[in-house]
């Protein structure tokens, strides 16, 4: 038996259906297995209840919970979701680059893994402006 920790959770939370087509684009694109990724939507959800959707869904796994926002219903819900908890980590801002990598690299220790994250998201983010060609 293996002392090997088990691979991050990841938890997809967004206004709308977005967690749902950022989670099912990854698994297209990936080809990675879909329980690295859980999509939860806030519709409906007050943030304390979105907060036990998230509580229940990740248990005591490792957690990376990704949000659309740095604010509303979602990152409050996250930032609940974390308090006090050793083992989840928040990343507002979520794109499709850092869960691409994120499916990747689930092995890492959090901290790592975080602030890996953050940088392949922000690498991620471009601008052609008219006249770049």
């Amino acid at each position: 038996m293996s002392d090997a920790p088990q691979p991050v959770l990841g938890v997809v939370i967004t206004h709308g259906g977005a967690a749902r087509g950022l989670v099912d684009a990854v698994a297209r694109i990936s080809g990675v297995d879909t329980d690295a990724l859980i999509a939860i939507s806030n519709d409906g959800l007050a943030p304390e209840a979105l907060r036990e959707r998230v509580d229940r869904a990740v248990g005591g796994r490792r957690a990376v919970l990704f949000t659309d926002l740095a604010s509303g219903s979602c990152a409050v819900a996250g930032h609940l979701c974390c308090r006090g908890q050793g083992t989840r980590a928040l990343v507002s801002g979520v794109n499709l680059p850092m869960l691409l990598d994120f499916v990747f690299h689930r092995d890492l220790e959090l901290e790592p893994l975080v602030e890996r994250l953050v940088e392949k998201g922000r690498e991620s983010v471009r601008a052609v402006l008219p006249g770049d060609g």
